[in-house]
């Protein structure tokens, strides 16, 4: 870690501020994407439906990721980790429940997508409810896991934020990370997969439903852009959040 004021072991003045900044866009942007998509489904009543409460719950972590980057930017800014051991800590267990939540919930959109479209049956509120909070406690249980003795939290290279230790290579980091990959990385890309494949088998169509939602969990932005902006329903919603005026002329109309 580095000392106040001075410059992590390794790196430039340039690339710290690069990465610095390139976390603080990123933070911002996602947060304020991830956001709009939050207040419209609070605000609008039609949007309070089984299959945008899955959205919610992405768009939920993916603003828990923009604030994980959002303190790793500051740090990154000011040179230095300010937050000691225990915050390295904490830094790390956020983060990693929140991408996990959020490569999760991006799988349970894509059964939910294949669960309309195939089924031709809506989604049932009891259905949605469990499929979220299974993602989120599943998601808590495996980023605990660290903080209990089972693979460990530490500072990035650049020394200004905490992730899992990638350093270490032995038996216990590496039987974590297996079989965490296994359950949270492998398992949800098969069921994103499997959705969308059958969904292209019955609508007949190909390239356009597989290819952003995989690309859509690597980015909290893409993510709002993807599963948010891109969705029609949302977009009024979220247009009538940032136009309330219009969107009570229109209700009595």
């Amino acid at each position: 870690m580095a000392e106040s004021g001075s410059l992590p072991a390794g790196f430039g003045e340039l690339e710290v501020l690069a990465v610095g900044t390139v976390l603080l866009v990123e933070a911002l942007a996602g947060l304020s994407l991830n956001s709009l998509t939050i207040l419209s489904f609070c605000k609008t009543p039609e949007l309070r439906t089984p299959s945008h409460l899955l959205v919610l719950s992405l768009a939920v972590a993916d603003s828990g990721l923009s604030l994980n980057a959002l303190v790793a930017a500051t740090s990154s800014l000011l040179r230095r980790w300010p937050y000691g051991s225990e915050g390295c800590q904490a830094h790390g267990f956020q983060g990693f429940v929140t991408a996990l939540a959020s490569i999760c919930s991006s799988a349970a959109i894509a059964w939910g997508r294949y669960h309309h479209y195939c089924t031709r049956s809506r989604l049932a509120w009891n259905t949605a409810v469990f499929l979220v909070f299974f993602v989120w406690l599943s998601s808590t249980f495996w980023a605990a896991l660290p903080l209990l003795g089972w693979g460990h939290y530490d500072y990035e290279p650049l020394g200004t934020c905490c992730t899992l230790d990638y350093s270490k290579g032995d038996r216990n980091f590496t039987s974590f990370l297996l079989t965490m990959a296994f359950f949270n990385l492998l398992l949800p890309l098969l069921i994103t997969l499997t959705s969308y494949r059958l969904m292209e088998q019955k609508l007949g169509k190909t390239g356009q439903l597989q290819v952003p939602a995989l690309v859509a969990k690597t980015v909290p932005t893409i993510n709002a852009v993807n599963y948010a902006l891109g969705s029609e329903m949302l977009h009024r919603g979220i247009w009538q959040c940032l136009s309330p005026q219009k969107s009570e002329r229109d209700r009595a109309q």
